[in-house]
């Protein structure tokens, strides 16, 4: 169990955007965060954090920045400059930031959508994405290692940014099923310390519980400042969750589905 001073104020959880970034239920990555603290007494105190609003990021635990459509995202890119410095002070003190897809997108350098002008990033990682001519939709899947243990997360990546890391990133992990990063060299998403970023929606946590509660040890022995060993949960409902969604995209597999605009117009 955690050590009794992890209990002393609750974990603190910034949810950027809520009102303006949550596409294919991404808000269940916090919903899972909260539920799996509360189910081992541990408390949580969660602040959304809107447009305009400037908090102290590095005060925060865990930072979530879900994905959203390219007119969401330049609304938030917009708004990005004022909270892009304590966003990277928060990454280089240890805080950890779980991002999804547009996420990803705005937290590295610019984001070029394949129609409009260039969006600047927070630059908390080390990456640029340009909008691409095709959108994978499909059911996806990476292996992840965390502190020495390798575990497959699944997902569903449905984007059309082809994402580059530069040499300060490494990725979040390696594509099991679908495109990743940019369909051709097997990245998937992105990591630098804390900082954990990846295309899979789903919501993605809810299916892969081992990463939900890596995040919540690894917040915590942040705090302790020595290791944290989480109470065991029942998991059956989440690992069918996960079998299931490992089964479709291991079905995929070989069989890419990109999704060029004109297919998308036809509803195909």
């Amino acid at each position: 169990m955690p050590r009794k001073k992890a209990a002393d104020r609750p974990l603190r959880i910034a949810h950027l955007y809520p009102s303006l970034l949550n596409v294919a239920g991404d808000g269940g990555n916090l919903t899972a965060l909260v539920q799996r603290c509360a189910w081992r007494g541990i408390a949580t105190e969660v602040v959304p954090v809107e447009l305009g609003e400037t908090p102290d990021f590095t005060t925060f635990d865990i930072i979530l920045f879900h994905g959203g459509q390219d007119v969401e995202m330049s609304v938030a890119a917009a708004d990005l400059g004022g909270k892009a410095a304590s966003l990277r002070a928060a990454a280089d003190n240890g805080s950890i930031i779980f991002a999804v897809c547009a996420g990803l997108q705005l937290l590295g350098h610019r984001y070029v959508p394949a129609v409009g002008a260039a969006m600047e990033g927070a630059g908390v990682l080390d990456l640029e994405t340009r909008g691409g001519p095709q959108r994978y939709m499909q059911h996806a899947a990476c292996e992840v290692e965390i502190d020495g243990r390798r575990e497959t997360v699944v997902g569903f990546e449905n984007h059309s940014g082809l994402t580059e890391l530069g040499p300060g990133t490494s990725p979040f992990g390696r594509v099991v099923a679908g495109a990743g990063n940019n369909g051709r060299d097997g990245t998937e998403g992105a990591r630098r310390d804390n900082v954990f970023a990846t295309y899979l929606h789903g919501p993605v946590l809810p299916k892969n519980p081992w990463l939900t509660d890596q995040l919540i040890r690894v917040a915590l022995e942040r705090r302790t400042g020595g290791p944290v060993e989480l109470a065991p949960l029942d998991d059956e409902l989440e690992r069918q969750a996960h079998d299931v969604a490992l089964a479709k995209a291991m079905g995929n597999r070989g069989q890419r589905t990109a999704l060029t605009p004109a297919r998308l117009m036809r509803g195909r």
